[in-house]
């Protein structure tokens, strides 16, 4: 132990009586606090002068409408940055920006689009876009600038959306006053819809029915109307025939007529010769009854007499004659009335005619007569007389009724039988000339038909799904029924339309609670910086200092481990103090313990003065080299500046393993706010490196002493290590 002690008092005698020593010492001391003070300095507040930082903004927002009302985002947005300070915004044109961005002179380059407001207008539309900013950044300028430019750009995205969604939910929510008002208004009309619903539900089969009756009746419809149109020329062939037929049938009638009115005059003179001839006939015999007749002479009374009948006979030939020429007439016209009144004169023409026949033949007889019975010559006579005064009344009889009925009913029935021709010509007339239109209205008929038929197809097809919508509908708000009240609807949508557009503006608010605050980056990056300083104070101590004694033979590797030792430690205090005093002092770092800060920095510049000074003094130049690289694996794996879990696989693995990563946490705690838990955890692990650490330098400096010093010899024997 007084052998551990000598070397100890002999080596800060030394310290105290070489002024060289003492100056080189002395930067040794202070040099590392100088590491991290700058280091801590630097990064303080980083992005307070963000504002130095040259950003471009291009504006070509043309600007849109939202229901009538106009907006300009884009200009807007600049004139919100003209006042923002957060960076050095430059308002430029798309070329300028590009070109200076190009050079570095800018960072970054923000553009607004053209139709930047009209995508956000779109919001209304049926087709809503997203709107887009072109963000341009020179990543090569630096590292930690393009994130610095890129959260701005995120900010400014941000605001922009944070103002559009509640300028546009206010005037949402302006329209859903307006439809909560009129929701209020109109709540009688939507129950009855309601009740509307409910019905066609109800009459869904029904209607169902009546589409397949009507597509059936549409179909026949189409059929009856293409047998229609298909029997148009057949009706106008047959139309313009009844016409002709009309024509000619009516030219038929119009020449009887004036053939029975030139018939009639000839039938009344005959008619008047036959009445003539027989009372002629009637006087003769009157006269022959009471003349003396001689009977010598009877060929010639019976001569004159058969002439008398003769001529009577051919007269009342030719009046039937002409009857049956006129009633052939009126059988072709299919007139009854006149037949039958025709056939009535022309019996009472053949009565006529066989009373005259019969009288002729008795006329023949009385030649006969006169030569037998003279006697019997008067009672022929009388008889002959008798018969022929019979011939004038049946002629009265037959001009009576002929002047009476026959020739008034056949001159009406003609008359008749023309005004129906007429009639029917006028009839057929029409018919003809409406075929045209019948026959465009069949058709347009049959177009609307066909229209019609596939509507009622269409309809026909959609049933099923308008069946389903419907049922579904009505599910729907029995549902809705059940489940909300139209009521509260309506006096949701009657909100106040500019609490919820400041609602939208922000609608989540983060209160943030710092349990552990860190007033600044330069506070958080302290714990940090302060161990990278006090291993770095090691390694330029072992880099300088000997970690043996020039009469080694006087000492055991022992004492010489313990006794230089100690002094190592001690500068290694004082490095210690000096750095975390002045991280208290001179740049005021807002440390929550600051007692514990100093504690804690002196404790760890103990354990890495054990690791660092063991390996040198165990293993020489190949220790200095191993405390370098644990320097290095440190620095990127004990999660000082990032998080352990956003490195690599490789750093995670070792990072429990390293001093660093519980030196670091441990000064965290003094700096944040102790957590005592973890401070016993941190020290606990940190008295594990550093017991390692001692161990090793007892137990192993001496056996391995003479290797390292072999290596240590050949190594000065190339020339480049001291």
């Amino acid at each position: 132990m007084n052998n551990i002690k000598q070397i100890y008092t002999t080596d800060l005698k030394n310290i105290i009586t070489n002024w060289a020593a003492a100056i080189l010492i002395g930067g040794l001391i202070v040099l590392p606090s100088l590491y991290a003070w700058f280091n801590i300095a630097a990064m303080w507040d980083p992005y307070s002068e963000t504002g130095n930082l040259p950003v471009a903004i291009v504006n070509e927002d043309a600007g849109a409408k939202i229901r009538d009302q106009k907006i300009n985002v884009g200009k807007e947005l600049v004139n919100t940055l003209k006042t923002n300070k957060s960076m050095d915004w430059h308002f430029t044109n798309r070329e300028k920006a590009m070109d200076e961005v190009n050079y570095g002179n800018y960072f970054a380059v923000i553009i607004i689009p053209k139709d930047f407001s009209a995508k956000l207008a779109s919001v209304i539309s049926v087709k809503p876009e997203k709107a887009q900013m072109e963000y341009y950044v020179n990543e090569k300028i630096n590292s930690v600038s393009p994130k610095i430019t890129q959260k701005g750009a995120s900010l400014i995205v941000e605001q922009v959306s944070s103002k559009f969604i509640s300028t546009v939910n206010g005037v949402i929510f302006d329209l859903f006053n307006k439809l909560g008002i009129e929701l209020s208004r109109d709540l009688p009309d939507i129950e009855r819809f309601e009740h509307y619903i409910f019905i066609l539900e109800e009459n869904l089969p029904e209607i169902n029915r009546i589409l397949n009756e009507s597509l059936a009746d549409a179909t026949s419809a189409e059929n009856i109307l293409n047998k229609a149109e298909g029997k148009i020329p057949e009706i106008r062939e047959l139309t313009s025939k009844g016409l002709d037929t009309i024509n000619k049938t009516n030219d038929l009638i119009t020449a009887a007529e004036n053939r029975l009115n030139a018939i009639a005059p000839k039938i009344k003179e005959d008619v008047e010769k036959i009445q003539k001839i027989s009372n002629d006939i009637n006087s003769f015999l009157n006269k022959a009854q009471n003349a003396n007749i001689d009977l010598s002479k009877g060929d010639q009374l019976q001569k004159n007499v058969q002439n008398q009948f003769s001529n009577a006979l051919q007269t009342v030939d030719t009046i039937e004659s002409s009857l049956n020429q006129l009633k052939k007439i009126n059988s072709e016209q299919g007139e009854n009335a006149s037949s039958e009144q025709l056939d009535q004169a022309i019996a009472k023409t053949g009565e006529l005619k066989s009373a005259l026949q019969t009288a002729q033949s008795n006329i023949a007889g009385i030649d006969q007569f006169l030569s037998q019975k003279k006697q019997e010559f008067k009672n022929t006579v009388e008889t002959i007389q008798s018969m022929a005064s019979e011939a004038p009344e049946k002629l009265d009889v037959f001009v009576t009724e002929y002047n009476n009925a026959i020739e008034p009913t056949i001159l009406n029935e003609v008359g008749k039988a023309k005004r129906t021709l007429t009639n029917a010509k006028t009839m057929l007339t029409e018919v003809q000339s409406t075929l045209p239109e019948v026959e465009r209205i069949l058709k347009n008929t049959q177009g609307n038909l066909k229209e019609g038929k596939k509507a009622l197809d269409y309809a026909h097809g959609q049933f099923p799904y308008v069946n389903a919508k419907v049922r579904e509908l009505a599910d729907k708000i029995r549902k809705l029924k059940n489940e909300a009240d139209i009521n509260e609807i309506i006096n949701l949508l009657r909100h106040d339309p500019n609490a919820e557009r400041n609602f939208f503006e922000e609608p989540v608010k983060l209160n943030e609670h710092k349990l552990f605050p860190i007033e600044n980056y330069g506070t958080g990056m302290t714990p940090f910086y302060t161990v990278l300083s006090i291993w770095v104070g090691a390694l330029l101590l072992i880099s300088l200092l000997a970690v043996d004694v020039h009469q080694h033979d006087l000492y055991t590797g022992k004492q010489i481990y313990f006794g230089r030792f100690l002094t190592f430690v001690t500068i290694g205090f004082l490095q210690t103090l000096i750095v975390t005093l002045g991280d208290l002092f001179i740049l005021h770092v807002s440390v929550s313990a600051p007692v514990w800060f100093v504690v804690f920095g002196l404790f760890i510049g103990l354990v890495f003065m054990l690791i660092v000074y063991s390996l040198v003094s165990v293993f020489g130049n190949v220790g200095k080299a191993l405390a370098i690289i644990m320097l290095v694996l440190q620095i990127a794996g004990s999660g000082g500046t990032y998080p352990v879990v956003l490195l690599p696989k490789f750093f995670q693995i070792i990072s429990p393993f390293l001093p660093f990563t519980y030196a670091v946490d441990l000064m965290r705690e003094a700096v944040g706010g102790i957590v005592w838990e973890r401070v016993l955890h941190d020290i606990l692990f940190l008295s594990i490196f550093g017991l390692i650490a001692l161990l090793f330098g007892t137990f192993l400096k001496e056996p391995l002493s003479q290797k390292t010093e072999a290596l240590l010899k050949k190594s000065k024997e190339s020339g480049l290590f001291h």
